[in-house]
């Protein structure tokens, strides 16, 4: 047996036949992406092994069998991929070294190559630019000297880590040059005195966001999810949106770019690219996810196969399941604020005074709330729902941005945001201020 430092030859081709109900399906990561995975999975009638160093990973409390161990543990490695017919990864950030290693012994989905693109802004930028699908103005920043001779039409801009960024985390807004040079700095002391390649991205007006949610086989079958417009708070994902409230010709020209990455990757499994609408009209790539994406959550209830039940058919080589959509939807991410009814948190949350009118509220979390981190979603439609809907949803959306709120308690400004009818709290506790007569209306112009 090799050992895992020694290089790693190419895998052989890998026979994709079906795989029947009782196989194994691996998964590397024990978060809430992996633990839908799992359910997803075992209701296709597949087991599920899950390999987490975590020992109560939320993933392995559902799986058939956890191996807790580093993701790089050989031995580990070796055991997922002896025991699995297929693996996949639920979270981009697992080292594309180790899907390499699991590629000499079961079919991977994605690839390691796929996921080390992801993994590295400079790396995903470079990809997409080569591909043809334009991204916003950017250079590589490795020292200060390098942040000295970006040119001054490059700011205001926001500079990220390029490596280990998510939810916002790894980076700042920098309105002038010196400001980026403090930002640098911090990331700087943060990895312990050890400067972080980054890249230096221009701000670009935004008039939008969306994301191109696909599945794409090992026979090289693509499924695209309709398009998602979503709005971050504090650089997470607070609404989406679905269907985007985009024109059909920006729409296609989204899933078309989506479509074209994945082909030039020869991607298998779940994609997720995320795309900036300039308020010219322009699409720019902004990054992708080689997982189940946050903004694919409302699949769960509003369309005819979850991206979750997607991912394990193309590990188990089924034909890919209809991404049609049941109804339009507006799915909110709640935070683990919710039960924390003053900041800083106290040491024991509080249940919150829920009056969600959603139809579906999903935790996706561990068991216990924790600040700042996500703890669920919860979806909801317009009720009675015809196909006239779809033409409503920028009006439902109107009356749902008259609910955000902010609160300050104590001086501490809290950026926490409330909605009201379109079915959630995020980050924080309920406050009811209802819009009947829009509400009214829109549920009588559904019902014609």
């Amino acid at each position: 047996r090799l050992a895992f430092h020694e290089p790693i030859p190419a895998p052989a081709p890998l026979d994709w036949k079906p795989l029947p109900p009782g196989s194994w399906l691996g998964v590397l990561g024990g978060g809430q992406l992996g633990r839908m995975f799992c359910q997803a999975a075992q209701r296709l009638g597949y087991r599920v092994c899950v390999l987490d160093p975590d020992a109560d990973g939320i993933a392995a409390r559902v799986a058939d069998h956890h191996i807790r161990a580093d993701y790089l543990d050989d031995a580990a490695l070796v055991e997922l991929g002896t025991l699995c017919d297929a693996v996949t990864t639920e979270f981009e950030n697992v080292p594309a070294a180790a899907l390499e290693r699991l590629a000499m012994l079961t079919r991977v989905a994605p690839t390691g190559a796929s996921v080390a693109v992801a993994q590295d802004r400079v790396a995903e930028k470079a990809f997409f630019t080569g591909a043809g699908v334009p991204v916003a103005p950017y250079r590589v920043i490795e020292t200060l000297e390098d942040v000295d001779g970006v040119p001054d039409t490059l700011f205001p801009a926001i500079l990220k880590v390029a490596r280990l960024g998510y939810d916002g985390k790894g980076q700042a807004r920098v309105a002038t040059r010196q400001a980026a040079r403090d930002a640098f700095e911090r990331f700087t002391a943060a990895a312990s005195g050890r400067a972080p390649v980054c890249v230096l991205e221009q701000q670009v007006p935004l008039a939008a966001e969306v994301s191109v949610l696909l599945a794409r086989g090992a026979d090289g079958q693509v499924a695209v999810y309709p398009l998602a417009a979503n709005e971050h708070r504090q650089g997470i994902l607070a609404v989406s949106t679905v269907p985007a409230a985009v024109s059909p010709a920006l729409a296609e020209q989204a899933r078309a770019a989506a479509v074209s990455l994945a082909e030039r990757l020869e991607y298998r499994g779940i994609l997720c690219i995320e795309f900036f609408v300039l308020e010219d009209g322009r699409l720019l790539a902004n990054e992708m996810a080689p997982r189940p994406h946050n903004s694919g959550h409302w699949t769960l209830d509003a369309a005819d196969c979850s991206q979750f039940e997607q991912q394990a058919r193309v590990m188990a080589g089924l034909p890919l399941g209809s991404t049609a959509q049941v109804r339009p939807v507006i799915m909110l991410n709640i935070l683990g604020n919710a039960w924390y009814p003053v900041a800083p948190p106290p040491a024991e949350p509080t249940e919150p005074c829920w009056r969600i009118r959603a139809p579906t509220c999903t935790c996706t979390a561990r068991m216990r709330p924790a600040w700042g981190a996500r703890w669920g979603t919860s979806t909801s439609w317009p009720t009675p729902w015809t196909p006239r809907a779809n033409r409503l949803l920028p009006s439902v959306i109107r009356w749902r941005s008259r609910w955000w709120k902010v609160e300050r308690r104590g001086g501490w400004h809290d950026d926490r945001r409330f909605v009201g009818r379109s079915g959630g709290c995020i980050a924080g506790r309920w406050r009811h201020r209802p819009a009947h007569r829009d509400r009214l209306r829109a549920g009588r112009q559904c019902g014609r």
